[in-house]
């Protein structure tokens, strides 16, 4: 079967860094660059010429920068766009508002280190891309939800003695494709004393901090990049931190996280395989899994296991997501016990939280 191949654009001003990324992405066989541009002007020629089926993006370039030209795309002539960018900490934050701005995925520029470094990026590069143009772009993107901030009385109401037990829940989401603005309509929805919550989103290294503290500047709950050993308690999220993998654990009463190195599993690190195998083996019953929008199948093994080890489980909905990737495969494992659009995915959770 003869499929055509995954058309990019490549936008930086660095001629390096073009030069890297089309190396790097004419190794797949299924990804063909059509064209690069040192700035959004040349890049709108190219566009006029050729239309890509996805654009890497870089934030900061002479003569306007990646954000205003994202927001111009976006409203012109929507592409799935991948943001490439630097680690500096100014980076981090433009980022994440590009994440806000329509953009799909975010990745870090290739720098030179070890083979295996090398390897890793070049599989996260490529998996990007073709994560980007899976993507159902939507004007506007942004799914806002009309359902007003839940209270835990209106889901809880007429809590007994037995109902302090809820203290030991714990939630376990993953998302990658698409999950951050997912992330930030659900998390903005959930309650100050909503049961812990532990996250893996696949995003690189450092960005996470900053998604994180955008997201606890939103939520009624803390949010925060997970830390070595970080205690899972009511009212808090903790996000796995970029290129380390996120497993949840208990001692006596206590949730706690581990953050650990070690190979990408499911072509990424951090795994939500991992995050879910950790949850079935340490949380069983006491926990609620939800998988969100995403390319690929990571999480689908994991959420399996906590089914099996008689947690709940949810997945969002095919028309919700922007790609359906990763809850159709955990659907299709049967892992799944409610298929639900995003806006209903919180109070799902503080219903199975009881």
């Amino acid at each position: 079967m003869n499929t055509r191949k995954i058309r990019v654009l490549i936008v930086d001003d660095s001629a390096l860094v073009r030069q890297t990324l089309t190396e790097i992405l004419a190794s797949d066989p299924d990804i063909e660059v059509i064209g690069t541009a040192g700035d959004p002007f040349v890049a709108a020629d190219r566009i006029r010429e050729q239309v890509p089926d996805v654009i890497t993006l870089d934030i900061e370039m002479p003569r306007m920068d990646g954000l205003t030209f994202l927001q111009q795309i976006m409203l012109q002539h929507p592409i799935p766009v991948v943001i490439c960018s630097s680690l500096a900490g100014e980076g981090a934050q433009s980022a994440i508002r590009a994440l806000e701005l329509g953009a799909v995925e975010i990745i870090t520029k290739p720098r030179f280190g070890t083979k295996q470094f090398l390897e890793d990026s070049r599989i996260l590069l490529c998996e990007s891309v073709k994560a980007a143009a899976a993507c159902r772009l939507r004007s506007p993107r942004v799914i806002r939800t009309v359902e007003p901030k839940l209270t835990a009385d209106a889901i809880l109401s007429g809590a007994t003695g037995a109902m302090l037990e809820t203290t030991e829940k714990v939630v376990a989401i993953g998302a990658s494709t698409g999950g951050t603005e997912a992330l930030k309509t659900l998390l903005e929805t959930l309650p100050a004393d909503c049961p812990g919550i532990v996250i893996v989103q696949h995003m690189p290294e450092l960005f996470t901090r900053a998604f994180a503290t955008r997201l606890d500047g939103l939520c009624a709950i803390t949010v925060k990049e997970a830390e070595q050993n970080d205690t899972v308690i009511r009212g808090r999220a903790l996000i796995a931190p970029g290129n380390h993998h996120l497993l949840l654990k208990r001692s006596g009463a206590r949730y706690f996280v581990e953050v650990k190195d070690g190979p990408l599993v499911c072509r990424h690190r951090p795994s939500v395989d991992v995050l879910f195998r950790s949850a079935a083996r340490y949380a069983g019953k006491n926990a609620v899994g939800a998988i969100l929008t995403g390319m690929g199948d990571d999480g689908a093994r994991g959420m399996l296991e906590m089914k099996q080890a008689g947690a709940n489980t949810i997945a969002q909905d095919e028309a919700t997501s922007v790609v359906f990737g990763m809850p159709k495969e955990a659907i299709k494992t049967g892992a799944i016990d409610k298929v639900l659009p995003l806006q209903s995915i919180a109070g799902a959770i503080l219903a199975y939280a009881r």
